[in-house]
C-alpha cells in the first residue's frame, strides 16, 4: 500500500492487514490490547489518508468517527496515512 507515519515514525501498510499489524511488523510499539475494536487501547486521529473497516461498527461513537478518531486494530488503511496517538 506504502507508508504511514505515526508520530513521525514510518512503516509500510498493507491494504489486506490492519494498521496495527502493519506497525507491529515495522518495529513500532503503538498501545493495543483487545483488537477486536473494543477496549480503544489503541484509539488514535487519522491525520491524512483514508481506512477501512470489516466489522459494521467499530467501538468508535459517530462523532468520532466524523472528527477523524480511528482504531488501528480493526482499521485497513486504503491510501497511505498518517496517524498520531489519541488525546
Amino acid at each position: 500500500m506504502g507508508q504511514t507515519q505515526p508520530d513521525g515514525q514510518s512503516f509500510d501498510a498493507w491494504s489486506n492487514q490492519t494498521l496495527l499489524m502493519s506497525m507491529e511488523q515495522g518495529g513500532l510499539n503503538w498501545p493495543s490490547s483487545c483488537r477486536n475494536g473494543t477496549c480503544r487501547t489503541c484509539f488514535s486521529k487519522l491525520e491524512h489518508g483514508q481506512v477501512r473497516y470489516e466489522i459494521e461498527w467499530p467501538g468508535l461513537s459517530s462523532e468520532e468517527k466524523e472528527d477523524g478518531y480511528i482504531l488501528p486494530c480493526v482499521a485497513y488503511p486504503c491510501s497511505d496515512v498518517q496517524l498520531r496517538a489519541g488525546d
